[in-house]
C-alpha cells in the first residue's frame, strides 16, 4: 500500500477545499427526510452542481465520463466532503456507486454513452433490484424470470428492499433467464424504466420511519434486450462487479463520518460528566482504533485498485471488499450503541438524531449482502477454506 500524497493530491485536496469552503454556504436548507420528491430534487441538485465544478464521477474512468482521477484522489474527495459536512449523495447512491461503475466497466459503448452521462449530471436517478422475498442475500436463488420474447425479456416477479424506488428513473435488475440452470448459472443484470407499464413500487417505511426502501412488484414488464449488461446468463458475473464497488468504496466516506460523530460523543461525555467513566472512555479509544484501521483499509483497497489499473486490470475491488464491509457494519453498531452510553437519557428521544442514526445502524449487518454472506466469502475466497454445505 503506498500512502505517500503527491504535490498534484496535494493541490486537489486545496482545491478542493477552496470549492467547498465557497460552495457550501450558498445551497438551500435540506428537505424533511419524509419528503422524497424534495429531496431527490436536492440531492440532484447538488449532484449537478459536482458536475460543473469536475467533481462528478471522480473516480470513473475518463472514456466513462469521469475525472480518471486516482483511487487516492477518490478517498480524498471522500475525506474532504464529509468533513466539510457536504450533502452525502442521497438518491443518487445507486447510480453513481454502484449501478454507473458497473456500467462503465460491463456495458457497451451505446450503453456507456445512453446512461453514465445523466447519472454523473444528476438528471436519472437508479434503484437496486436485487433482494426477493424468499432470496434475501442469496441471490443464487431468485425467482423473477425474464423470458425471451423477440428483441424483449418479459418479465414477471417481485423485489425487496429496492433502494430509491419510489423516486428512481431506473432500476438495476437481476433476473433469471434459463430457469434450467442450476443457482446462480442462469441470471442476468438488466436495466429496467421503472416507468414500464407493469412496474408497481410499494415504500416499505423503517424502524427509523423513513421509507428509501420498497417493494417492486413486476407484471409481465417488457425490458429491451440492449437494455441487458453483459451476455445473456452471465449475470452473477456482472452483478459480483456490482456487489464489489458497492461493498469496497461506497462505504468508505461513512467510515470518516463515524469517526466524526465519534469526536462529537467524547465531547458531548465530556459537557454531560460521563467521560469520567474509564470504561467509556475505553470503549470510544477502542472505535476510534476502529475506525482508523477501517480508513487504511479503505485506503488499501483503493491502492490495490490503482496497481490493477496500472497492470492492465479493470480498477474493480477486490475480494478485501468483503472484510471491509463486514467490519464496517458491526463497527458503526457499535459506535451508535456506545453513543447511548455516552448521551444517557438524551439518546431515548426519538426525534434526536443520534437515535434515528442508531436505527438505521441496524441494518448494516443485512445491507450489501449479510454479515454470514461476507463471512463465508472471506472464509472460501481469502482463507482457502472448503465450501459449506
Amino acid at each position: 500500500m503506498d500512502l505517500t500524497r503527491t504535490r498534484e493530491e496535494e493541490d486537489f485536496r486545496r482545491r478542493l477545499r477552496d470549492w467547498l469552503h465557497r460552495t457550501l454556504p450558498t445551497l438551500p436548507p435540506k428537505p424533511s427526510p419524509a419528503d422524497w420528491p424534495a429531496r431527490r430534487a436536492y440531492d440532484c441538485a447538488w449532484q449537478r452542481a459536482l458536475y460543473d465544478a469536475g467533481y462528478a464521477g471522480l473516480h470513473w474512468p475518463a472514456d466513462a465520463g469521469g475525472q480518471g482521477a486516482t483511487p487516492t484522489q477518490h478517498l480524498i474527495f471522500l475525506e474532504e466532503t464529509e468533513l466539510a459536512g457536504a450533502p452525502y449523495v442521497g438518491a443518487n447512491f445507486v447510480g453513481l456507486l454502484h449501478a454507473g461503475p458497473t456500467i462503465a466497466v460491463e456495458g457497451t459503448a451505446a450503453q456507456r454513452a445512453r446512461w453514465l452521462p445523466p447519472i454523473l449530471r444528476g438528471e436519472e436517478v437508479w434503484c437496486q433490484g436485487f433482494s426477493e422475498p424468499e432470496a434475501g442475500s442469496d441471490l443464487a436463488s431468485l425467482r423473477t424470470r425474464a423470458v425471451r420474447d423477440g428483441d424483449a425479456y418479459v418479465v414477471t416477479g417481485s423485489k425487496t428492499w429496492t433502494s430509491h424506488a419510489e423516486v428512481a428513473d431506473w432500476c438495476e435488475l437481476l433476473v433469471r433467464t434459463d430457469p434450467s440452470a442450476p443457482g446462480h448459472r442462469g441470471l442476468s443484470w438488466l436495466a429496467m424504466r421503472m416507468d414500464s407499464p407493469g412496474v408497481t413500487v410499494r415504500p416499505l417505511r423503517t424502524l427509523a420511519g423513513s421509507t428509501e426502501f420498497a417493494e417492486v412488484f413486476l407484471d409481465e414488464v417488457r425490458v429491451p434486450v440492449a437494455q441487458r449488461v453483459g451476455a445473456e446468463n452471465d449475470g452473477w458475473r456482472v452483478t459480483m462487479v456490482t456487489l464489489s464497488f458497492e461493498r469496497g468504496t461506497a462505504f468508505a466516506g461513512e467510515v470518516v463520518a463515524c469517526r466524526r460523530t465519534l469526536a462529537l460523543l467524547a465531547r458531548a461525555a465530556q459537557e454531560n460528566g460521563r467521560w469520567e467513566d474509564a470504561a467509556l472512555r475505553r470503549r470510544l479509544g477502542r472505535l476510534n482504533a476502529e475506525f482508523t484501521a477501517l480508513w487504511r483499509l479503505a485506503q488499501w483497497n483503493a491502492s490495490e485498485a490503482a496497481h490493477a489499473l496500472r497492470t492492465g486490470g479493470r480498477g474493480v475491488p477486490g475480494v478485501g471488499a468483503s472484510v471491509f464491509k463486514l467490519r464496517y457494519s458491526h463497527a458503526r453498531q457499535d459506535l451508535y450503541d456506545a453513543a447511548a452510553e455516552a448521551l444517557g437519557p438524551l439518546s431515548l428521544d426519538a426525534g434526536h438524531e443520534w437515535t434515528l442514526e442508531r436505527l438505521s445502524s441496524l441494518s448494516y449487518t443485512i445491507a450489501a449482502g449479510t454479515s454470514q454472506i461476507q463471512q463465508n466469502i472471506i472464509a472460501e475466497r481469502i482463507l482457502g477454506l472448503p465450501r459449506g454445505r
